[in-house]
């Protein structure tokens, strides 16, 4: 029985340090905001003031600096805590991934969109599943292969082949990743793309990196409840 004690000691020690690093995290980003604030004010000043341009250039670095760390602080609050989903019935999976596909092209970002001309719905919620597939598709351009002239990342939405309960969506084109994007905190990206993975999982589906691509997959309606809804 001692070891079955310490095992639970163990892990209701590891539960407080998780909450706890949550908290420190999250006190962090609000002394960052603060610090956000003080420097805005100094900005002001500088400008008022008709200081030389280099020192509002390194200002206005500065307070985009502490607005990169605050908000991958923020993310990872929502990474330690546990998702809480808005389902809605009739989320079109293949119109949304285009709408993000077009919103990253106007920003002069080379993706293409291969989806079906059905429509993939899902009882899913919509805001959480359009962050996560906008986190995946920033974080795949920046793994994009290298070269002289470079592809464009290609986004597939289809139903699964081999399950037609399920959407697949594919980004490909990457370069060989030396580690799991989805697992990692190596940078802004990164910690969005496993809060994403997060947040497909939390839906039922699963989200994965595979040599040159990322494969995510969702769960669908089927016909009858579609029709329902």
């Amino acid at each position: 029985m001692k070891p079955l004690s310490t095992r639970t000691a163990d892990g209701t020690t590891l539960q407080d340090l998780g909450k706890a690093s949550i908290q420190i995290v999250h006190d962090l980003k609000n002394q960052l905001n603060g610090l956000k604030l003080y420097a805005t004010f100094l900005r002001r000043r500088i400008e008022k003031s008709e200081r030389p341009e280099d020192e509002q250039q390194t200002i206005t670095k500065l307070i985009a600096g502490l607005d990169r760390a605050a908000n991958d602080l923020s993310t990872i609050v929502q990474y330690g805590r546990e998702i809480e989903l808005k389902k809605q019935a009739g989320f079109d999976i293949q119109k949304v991934m285009r709408s993000i596909c077009s919103q990253l092209n106007d920003n002069s970002a080379p993706i293409v969109c291969e989806a079906d001309a059905e429509a993939l719905f899902g009882e899913l919620d919509p805001t959480r599943l359009a962050d996560a597939f906008n986190w995946i598709s920033t974080g795949a351009i920046k793994h994009l292969q290298n070269g002289d002239s470079p592809g464009a990342l290609t986004v597939s939405v289809k139903r699964d082949e081999t399950r037609a309960d399920q959407a697949k969506i594919e980004w490909s084109g990457l370069a060989p990743i030396d580690h799991d994007p989805f697992k990692s905190f190596a940078g802004s990206d990164e910690i969005r793309m496993s809060l994403a993975a997060k947040i497909i999982e939390a839906h039922g589906g699963s989200a994965f990196y595979q040599g040159d691509r990322i494969q995510v997959t969702l769960p669908l309606l089927s016909s009858q409840e579609n029709s329902e809804s």
